[in-house]
């Protein structure tokens, strides 16, 4: 019975922090955002192809996650 109040509590925070997140993404839809236009990301453009590799946008949303991630982890404990 522990285990299934415990994945329980895990299933009810992943939701809340997905909801959390899809808000923030739809806010940020919203703003004018530079995702995919910082320094360091990589735009080809062709005719008829355009190719865009976000890495630097994406280093900052792995950060951005990570610490967000510790954070819940730390204070859920």
């Amino acid at each position: 019975m522990v285990m299934f109040s415990s994945m329980g509590k895990m299933f009810l925070v992943l939701g809340i922090f997905l909801i959390f997140i899809g808000l923030i993404l739809i806010l940020i839809g919203n703003v004018n955002f530079p995702f995919g236009k910082l320094p360091g990301d990589i735009v080809i453009k062709r005719p008829k192809i355009v190719f865009i590799f976000p890495i630097t946008s994406m280093i900052l949303v792995s950060i951005i996650l990570t610490l967000l991630l510790n954070f819940f982890t730390r204070f859920l404990k």
